[in-house]
């Protein structure tokens, strides 16, 4: 594999314990978008919170995940007169460049004109968000190419071609979905006939199972716990189907439509797990329920079109009954954070102005990304909208989710990525 120069190696980003919670994965450490971490700072006035780095970014849509002191990110750049997809590794603290391995020609498809701030062309680039386990990188191309990395130095431990090895079927704008891991595997989609969905060993890259026939989306597969049964979950074009991690054997399927592109993850809080799509598909809610060994799912409501509840890459998070996120459709800029009642999707309240942007739960409260480049913090309640501070992050388009880890909030646009200290610690400004 040809290698980019490492710029600065720091020992202490590769080897540091960290002071609180890491963010490995792209929906957080358990594909609830949530930590217990609190912000130390939420004074937000004025300038925000102090910035502790900037760094340049080429167009993509790639969240961060931190894990170890290190910061890893998607990234597009041209290499020998070629555009690569490339996952880089910075120092989480300095922002400073520690390796950047190229992974895969990165191709055009349409993902639409320069990356501007005021417009709906987020550019193009690479869709996907590294994950981080035991040491190891993992990422999956916008051309379905899994790769296992050292995360000290970058260097390729396996990989997979999944378009050669398993049939695979490749969809519009190209794969989004970001790798699952959990206990010791690696599971993605996109397969082909009795093979779409796949399990790997995380250490050696030997395949664990692959089975099932069912059509990918750009939805990220989750891993959940109903009725104290571990199960990974994939939103396929068919609908929800929850599979055994062990085996791959399905636990569930419920039906849900697909109509041009299904982008949002799957959210579960109990035994009810809600879904939605984009281009006037809408939003659906389902109870499973077990008897014995076997799982069933039953549709509890149903919303169509692309009002009053619909998410359009914009996966939202659950606390005590009600989803909070950015719910609406093609409204850049200007689309609403919405408060919904899970087990009947109504809408309690609603604030525009943060388009298809993103959020998380954390110990303070909702961390909301606009794709605009602007923070705010708001209060979990179904009570009313309120906002707890705000401050302007970065510029460019923001089709990313923010994250909170060690006392640092991180952020990466299509143009500009940053960190920013809200532990409450003092520092010099």
């Amino acid at each position: 594999m040809t290698r980019i120069p490492i710029t600065i190696f720091s020992l202490l980003a590769i080897t540091g314990l960290a002071i609180a919670d890491d963010w490995p994965h792209y929906n957080g450490a358990d594909s609830t978008r949530t930590t217990d971490e609190a912000i130390g700072e939420t004074n937000w006035s004025g300038s925000g919170p102090r910035k502790v780095w900037s760094a340049e970014a080429n167009t993509g849509f790639s969240s961060f995940t931190i894990a170890g002191g290190m910061a890893f990110e998607m990234s597009q750049r041209e290499i020998d007169g070629l555009d690569q997809e490339i996952c880089i590794a910075r120092d989480a603290m300095t922002g400073e460049e520690i390796w950047a391995a190229p992974l895969s020609i990165f191709r055009l498809d349409n993902g639409g004109g320069n990356a501007g701030t005021n417009d709906n062309k987020g550019g193009d680039g690479p869709r996907t968000t590294p994950t981080y386990f035991d040491g190891h990188v993992y990422t999956l191309t916008a051309e379905m190419a899994l790769h296992c990395l050292d995360a000290k130095t970058g260097d390729e431990v396996w990989s997979v071609d999944i378009l050669r090895n398993y049939d695979g079927r490749n969809i519009k704008w190209e794969n989004a979905a970001s790798p699952l891991v959990y206990d010791g595997k690696v599971y993605a989609y996109g397969g082909g006939k009795g093979k779409s969905m796949m399990c790997f060993d995380a250490k050696s890259g030997d395949e664990v199972w692959a089975d099932h026939d069912y059509m990918m989306t750009h939805a990220t597969p989750i891993i959940a716990n109903i009725h104290d049964t571990p199960q990974i979950i994939f939103f396929t074009q068919a609908g929800l189907v929850s599979l055994d991690p062990d085996k791959g054997d399905e636990l569930w399927m419920a039906e849900f439509p697909f109509k041009v592109s299904t982008a949002a993850s799957p959210v579960v809080a109990g035994n009810i797990v809600y879904c939605a799509a984009g281009y006037g598909v809408g939003s659906a809610a389902f109870e499973i329920s077990k008897s014995g060994s076997s799982f069933k799912a039953k549709e509890i409501w149903r919303l169509e079109g692309n009002e009053p509840v619909t998410n359009h890459w914009s996966t939202p998070v659950h606390r005590d009954g009600y989803l909070y996120g950015m719910f609406s459709f093609k409204l850049y800029g200007d689309g609403p954070v919405k408060c919904v009642e899970l087990k009947t999707g109504k809408v309690m309240w609603e604030e525009e102005g943060f388009g298809p942007g993103n959020v998380i739960l954390t110990g303070s409260g909702l961390l909301a990304l606009s794709d605009s480049g602007e923070v705010a913090l708001i209060e979990p309640t179904p009570e009313k909208y309120n906002e707890l501070g705000r401050f302007k992050a970065v510029g460019g388009k923001c089709w990313s989710t923010p994250t909170l880890a060690n006392g640092h909030i991180y952020v990466r646009s299509t143009t500009e990525a940053a960190c920013f200290d809200v532990s409450g610690k003092t520092a010099a400004r």
